[in-house]
This record gives structure tokens, sequence and C-alpha cells, in this order.
């Protein structure tokens, strides 16, 4: 779909929601050429607020398999500049660091395909364990593998064994080293912390016991990482300020994906054998979107797909140059 027909679809979603603009940001999940929410786009959607202006309301539309957790905390403190209307409009995923961001909007517009997921993120720093499959790189640990495994020892054994307990961590030290564990424990307390404060972001205050349950349900209470949290759990379970998308906003909110789905050609892994031409092939793939009224920004990979100078080997080798930002559309 060309542009001018995205736009009207964006002006239409506005036309229907009674907001003042609606901005579009979207990590592209497209096997082998994967996008998250990263520091990196702060400074692209600031470009396009800046353009927009100061409004009464502002609409996001979100798809992210997630990314950095500190990244949100900046964009919704950035958008509170621009507004005091903030919401989020989840046409399909947004998950971990998608799902933080969320809980800073007065609103999380969901349709049927909607979906959040869990906050606690998964760790990687040099004490985590070696990955077997490649010595140089470090198995990620999950925060709530970790609470799980200490829960299950109490749970069986008996809360008030300190025995058993203090076995249980020292197998798991010779696993993990003290100072990942150490790790895995800090950031817990920080996804903890920027839920709190992200809450805290929105016009209309929730009662401090329901934000308890609502970080307590992020970080805890789901069975893991990958729950997928539809429209109803989130608002009768955990207590989000969802709204219900109605049939003709949904429509409209699953179009404007499925587009940029295409575009982005999420649904199709980056196959170098079907890039290259020859021996050797240049190739740009853009795998993110920001996008306005005012322009649009696309997160682009450069490279070299070769082949290697041995036919009977099939080889083929990929080279990313370059991960950046382009505006497309002034």
């Amino acid at each position: 779909m060309a542009r001018p027909q995205r736009l009207a679809m964006m002006q239409e979603i506005a036309r229907r929601r009674g907001s003042s603009a609606v901005l579009l940001y979207v990590t592209g999940d497209r096997e082998n050429l994967s996008t998250r929410i990263a520091p990196d786009v702060v400074q692209v959607i600031y470009r396009h607020m800046e353009k927009i202006g100061t409004r009464p309301t502002l609409d996001l539309f979100l798809y992210t398999r997630g990314g950095d957790v500190l990244t949100p905390w900046r964009l919704v403190n950035l958008f509170r500049e621009y507004t005091s209307h903030f919401s989020v409009l989840v046409p399909f995923r947004a998950y971990s660091a998608g799902t933080l961001l969320c809980l800073g909007a007065d609103e999380i517009v969901m349709g049927k395909m909607g979906e959040l997921g869990p906050i606690d993120p998964s760790v990687i720093n040099p004490f985590n364990p070696q990955d077997p499959a490649s010595p140089s790189a470090r198995l990620p640990v999950n925060i709530e593998d970790v609470y799980s495994y200490m829960a299950l020892i109490a749970e069986k054994m008996g809360i008030y064994s300190e025995e058993a307990t203090a076995r249980a961590f020292l197998l798991l030290a010779e696993k993990i080293h003290p100072l990942a564990l150490g790790n895995v424990h800090r950031n817990w307390l920080l996804i903890r912390s920027l839920a709190n404060k992200m809450l805290g972001l929105r016009r209309e205050k929730l009662p401090a016991e329901k934000v308890r349950n609502i970080v307590d349900a992020l970080t805890e209470k789901l069975y893991a990482h990958n729950h997928m949290i539809a429209r109803r759990e989130a608002a009768e379970d955990i207590g989000l300020p969802v709204v219900y998308a109605d049939n003709d906003l949904e429509k409209l909110m699953w179009n404007l994906y499925q587009d940029i789905a295409e575009e982005l050609q999420m649904t199709k892994a980056f196959n170098p054998s079907e890039v290259l031409r020859g021996n050797r092939t240049e190739f740009e793939v853009a795998s993110g979107l920001v996008e306005s009224e005012y322009g649009a920004d696309y997160f682009i990979f450069s490279g070299v797909v070769e082949k290697k100078n041995y036919p009977e080997s099939g080889q083929i080798n990929v080279n990313i140059s370059k991960q950046e930002w382009c505006s497309v559309i002034v």
C-alpha cells in the first residue's frame, strides 16, 4: 500500500478515536533481520513529535516483541511533554518492553488479536554461563526462572528449611556465577521500579494496591515469559486500563498492521541465497518503522551477501556493514 493510503488509514483511526494525532512505531520481527525497542529510536520519535507539536491527545500505534527496558521510560516521558492524554493502540503484539511502555498510557486500546506479555527480562552479562554452541557467547538468565527455582525449593522442602534453601542456592551458584545471580536480582528490582514509575505517569492515578497487583502479575504471577496476555485477561484479571476497540476501529488497526507487516516482509525469513546475484550482492532491508503525517523513518540493515570462493561448499556469507534509522520521506 502506498504511503497516502496508509496515512488515510491513520487519519481515519484518529477520527474514530477523537485523537489529535497518531504516531506509528513498529519493530520488525523478520527472522534473521529483526529489530527491538532500543535507545536509538528516541531521537527519531523526538523529531516526529517536534513536527506534531503539542496536542490534547496522542495515540501511539505499537507493534513489538520487546527490547531495552529503559527506553520505554524515556519514550513515555517524551510523549508526556507533548500531550496530557496518551494512549497506545495494540493491534497484535506488544511484548515485554512493549508492555512496559503500555503501562505509562492512559488507555491501552486492544483489538481481538491484541497481546501483551510479562515484563520479566532475561539478563545477559559477562558472568553468565557460556553458550555450549558458541563459546564466545553467553546464555541469558531469566529473572523469573531463578526465583521460581528458589520458590520450588521452599514449597517442596518447607519454607523454614534453611538448610535445604542453602543447599539449593549453592547448587544454583555452581551453575550460574554469584555475580550473575546478583545481576538478576538487581534487574528484578529495576523492572519492578520501572513498572511502578510508568504507572505513576498516568493522568488518572491508580490506587496503590491496584498498582502493586499489576506489577506483581506482570513480574511474578504469570507462568512463563512467553505467556501471551489477551485483552480480557489484561483488563479483568490484571486490572490494566484496557479499552476494547470496536469492530470498525479493530478492522482499521488490523489492516494497518498487515500493510506494514507486508512491506517489511515480517512473515518471510531473510534468505541470503534469494538476495545473491552472481558472487556478490549489496543489499538494504528495512526492518522497523516510525511514521506520522509528517514523514517516515525506516530502520535499515545494509550489507553484502557473498558466495565463498569454493563453489562446491555452497557457503554464503552475510556481512552487515550498517544498521541505522533513515528518513525516507521528509
